[in-house]
């Protein structure tokens, strides 16, 4: 995402696990610059509280083009109280139409511990099938373990964190350090 036009950026990885009643969204904490890591310890999963209805959200990408959709999404949900999937949908279309936007170079995981989307420039609004999402450099690393988890016994947490582990030990860009929140149904 963004190689092309920010050549040397790689990013991060975030999942989203959504089972038995509760979603967890976990992202790793490695900031990369070409081949050297900046930092370790970003915090890219936040939790968001417009009009008092709690989102969890997760960013891959520019991390300033992601505080920038991040704030707009809190707008949104504000404009549509406890309705995540217009509000999704709404800022995935302004994301698309707007020259400003159309330049950010981001993408997001969010749920109210009913749904989960992931929401692009492309101003798509995805609903995954199998209760897993994930993006960044990493992502297919950590979908394709977590896939494989979702039919045990672990926890949507368990499942996160043992496959960002899988990820981080595959994925250059992508390191241990993890931000996890949960928010139930």
């Amino acid at each position: 995402m963004g190689e092309d036009t920010f050549p040397g950026w790689h990013g991060t990885t975030i999942i989203g696990v959504k089972k038995d009643g509760e979603v967890v969204i976990a992202g790793d904490g490695q900031v990369s610059l070409g081949q050297t890591v900046i930092k370790g310890s970003a915090r890219k999963v936040r939790r968001l509280t417009p009009g008092g209805h709690e989102v969890v959200a997760g960013f891959a990408g520019s991390t300033a083009d992601a505080f920038t959709l991040l704030e707009r999404l809190e707008a949104k949900l504000e404009a549509t109280p406890g309705q995540l999937a217009r509000a999704s949908v709404e800022l995935a279309k302004d994301w698309r139409t707007d020259k400003y936007l159309q330049k950010l170079e981001a993408m997001l995981i969010v749920s109210d511990g009913k749904d989960i989307f992931v929401i692009t420039g492309a101003g798509d609004v995805l609903e995954p099938e199998h209760d897993v999402t994930a993006i960044g450099s990493g992502g297919n690393f950590a979908l394709a373990a977590a896939r494989a988890m979702m039919d045990t016994d672990k926890s949507a947490e368990e499942v996160a964190r043992q496959a960002m582990a899988i990820a981080a030990d595959i994925c250059v860009y992508t390191n241990g350090n993890l931000t996890v929140e949960k928010i139930k149904a």
